[in-house]
C-alpha cells in the first residue's frame, strides 16, 4: 500500500523528541533533527486488488513504529534514510472507501538527522519531490472477497480484479505479522494518491505440494510464495533425477528386446524392430523380453560348457577325477 509523505513540521516537540533518542546512541537536539509525517496504507481497494482490513491497520501500527525507511525496496544500510518513531491509525471523516466503507488510514511520524550528507533527501521532500511511500510486510491471511477463503487456496477458483455477479474480487489482508521497512518510490500505485505497493506478501500458509499441483491445474496465473517456490523448485529437480534413471532403465530394456529379436526372429529389420518398440510402455517392454526369452531358450538352450553328462559313470578306479 502507499500514500504521500506530508510535511506538517519539520522540528520535533519535546514529546516527539524523546521518542527519537529512543533510537539513538547519543541525545540528539531539537534543531539536529527533521520530521515529517506520511501516509503508510489503509483499508481501500489498490491497484493490486488487495486491501488491508481495518484491524490490520491497528496491528500494523505497533508493528511499524521503529522501522526504517529505504529508498525503491533495495535493502542495503547505505540506502537507510529515516526512521518511523510514531504511528496511529486514523478515522478521515466524511471519507468513504470506493467500497463505501468508512475510510482509515495508517499514518507515522519519521525523522532524519540534519546532516550534511541529509540534506539533499529533506530538500526533496520539503519540495514535494520525494513523496510517495511503499511498506513492506507480511500477513498470514490474504481472504477472497467472493468466497471468504484464502485466495488461491482449494476451493477458491476466483481472481483479482476479475467481477463475478457484479461483484468485485480482491485480496483482503489479514493478520499482519511483520513489517520490514517503508520506502521511497517514484510509481505510485494507490488509487487515490497514485502511488505503487510494493511489499512482500505471505497470503496464507505454505501450501504442501499436493495443494501447489493443485493450483497449477486450474491453468491460471498463480502467484506463489518463496517457501512455496522452494518446495516446487526440489520436487522438479527430484522429477528430473528419477525421469533420468527412468531413461536410462528404459534404454537397457530396449537393447535386450533388440538383442533378442535378432535371435528369435531375424528375418525382422532392426528399422521394424525399433518402430514396434518406441510404442510400448516398460511394462509392454518386460513383457515382451520375458516371452522372447523363452522362445530364445528353445532355439539356442542355455547349458554350461562343462555340463556334467548324463551316461552313468564307469565302475573302477579314480572315478571321482572322471569329467
Amino acid at each position: 500500500m502507499t500514500e504521500d509523505v506530508k510535511n506538517l513540521s519539520s522540528a520535533p516537540t519535546d514529546e516527539e523528541l524523546e521518542l527519537i533518542n529512543r533510537y539513538t546512541r547519543r541525545t540528539l537536539k531539537r534543531e539536529e533533527v527533521y520530521v515529517f509525517s506520511l501516509t503508510l496504507c489503509d483499508n481501500d481497494v489498490d491497484r493490486d486488488f488487495e486491501r488491508f482490513t481495518v484491524e490490520s491497520l491497528f496491528e500494523l501500527e505497533k508493528l511499524f513504529v521503529g522501522r526504517t525507511g529505504i529508498v525503491d525496496h533495495e535493502s542495503k544500510s547505505s540506502n537507510q534514510t529515516a526512521r518511523i518513531f510514531k504511528c496511529s491509525v486514523e478515522a478521515v471523516s466524511g471519507k468513504k472507501t470506493q467500497l463505501g466503507d468508512d475510510y482509515f488510514r495508517l499514518t507515522a511520524r519519521a525523522y532524519i538527522p540534519r546532516t550534511e550528507g541529509n540534506r539533499e533527501i529533506i530538500e526533496l521532500i520539503d519540495s514535494g519531490i520525494r513523496k510517495e511511500v511503499s511498506v513492506g510486510c507480511a500477513v498470514r491471511e490474504s481472504i477472497c472477497s467472493i468466497c471468504s477463503k484464502p485466495l488461491g487456496s482449494q476451493g477458491c477458483n476466483h481472481q483479482k480484479g476479475r467481477s463475478y455477479a457484479g461483484k468485485l474480487c480482491f485480496a483482503q489482508l489479514k493478520e499482519p505479522y511483520d513489517a520490514y521497512e517503508w520506502s521511497f518510490v517514484a510509481v505510485p500505485a494507490q488509487r487515490e494518491a497514485g502511488v505503487t505497493k510494493a511489499f512482500s506478501l505471505e497470503r496464507r500458509k505454505e501450501n504442501t505440494m499436493e495443494g501447489i499441483m493443485k493450483s497449477l491445474e486450474k491453468k491460471a496465473e498463480v502467484a506463489f510464495t518463496k517457501g512455496e517456490c522452494e518446495k516446487l523448485f526440489d520436487y522438479i529437480s527430484a522429477l528430473e533425477k528419477d525421469a533420468q534413471a527412468g531413461r536410462e532403465y528404459r534404454k537397457s530394456l530396449e537393447v535386450e528386446f533388440k538383442r533378442l529379436m535378432a535371435l528369435s526372429s531375424p528375418e525382422i529389420s532392426e528399422g521394424a524392430v525399433c518402430s514396434a518398440m518406441s510404442g510400448l510402455g516398460v511394462g509392454e517392454l518386460k513383457e515382451f523380453i520375458s516371452a522372447l526369452n523363452k522362445k530364445a531358450e528353445k532355439i539356442l538352450p542355455l547349458k554350461p560348457q562343462l555340463a556334467g553328462s548324463k551316461k552313468p559313470k564307469a565302475q573302477g578306479r579314480n572315478n571321482e577325477f572322471t569329467i
